[in-house]
């Protein structure tokens, strides 16, 4: 707690650098091997965030949730769980989960809960969407798995996508059977 620890950071890397490698030749080496990873990274950072608050910033996840609730006829209104279920695949995938759990969620919880459905229960539902969305192409973990791995991203989703859909409904199934959320509210 005696300084910020991005500025920790920055001294232990520049003492254990120093350490591991003396000479100035051998730093440069080390940290440019490195820095392709780290640059696609930071940069894929930077973009989410700003992504990010201009979604949030501008009223536009507001907007969308609204939206989205607007095309839900009343009939559907004790399916709401298993329709949060089931959204969040693709909300958590095209968006940042802050946009989703923060802008979107609220929204639809509110709308549920006129229908006897908890916050609690909409909460595990939205929760399905997370295998599938640990493939988007706004989660930097993911570029520096690939890079590392020296796979392309595009061909990494191709494969990975219908095994994320599927754990996915895995977890849903397993959240209607063990009652985590109900298929519909009466």
């Amino acid at each position: 707690g005696l300084m910020p620890l991005q500025i920790l950071f920055m001294l232990a890397f520049a003492i254990a650098v120093m350490l591991t490698y003396p000479t100035l030749e051998e730093q440069k080496a080390r940290i440019s091997s490195h820095a392709g990873n780290v640059l696609a990274v930071t940069a894929l950072i930077f973009a989410a965030g700003i992504f990010t608050g201009i979604l949030s910033g501008t009223g536009m996840v507001d907007a969308m949730a609204k939206s989205l609730l607007a095309v839900i006829p009343p009939s559907f209104g004790p399916f709401l769980a298993v329709f949060t279920a089931l959204v969040s695949l693709p909300f958590t995938f095209f968006m940042s989960n802050d946009a989703f759990y923060f802008g979107i969620l609220p929204v639809i919880a509110q709308t549920a809960a006129s229908y006897g459905i908890t916050a609690e229960e909409i909460a595990r539902a939205s929760i399905v969407g997370q295998p599938f969305h640990l493939l988007s192409p706004l989660v930097p973990s993911v570029y520096l798995l690939v890079g590392l791995a020296k796979v392309d991203i595009g061909d990494h989703q191709r494969f990975a996508i219908k095994w994320g859909i599927l754990v996915s409904l895995v977890l849903m199934a397993g959240g209607l059977l063990t009652g985590a959320f109900p298929l519909f509210h009466t």
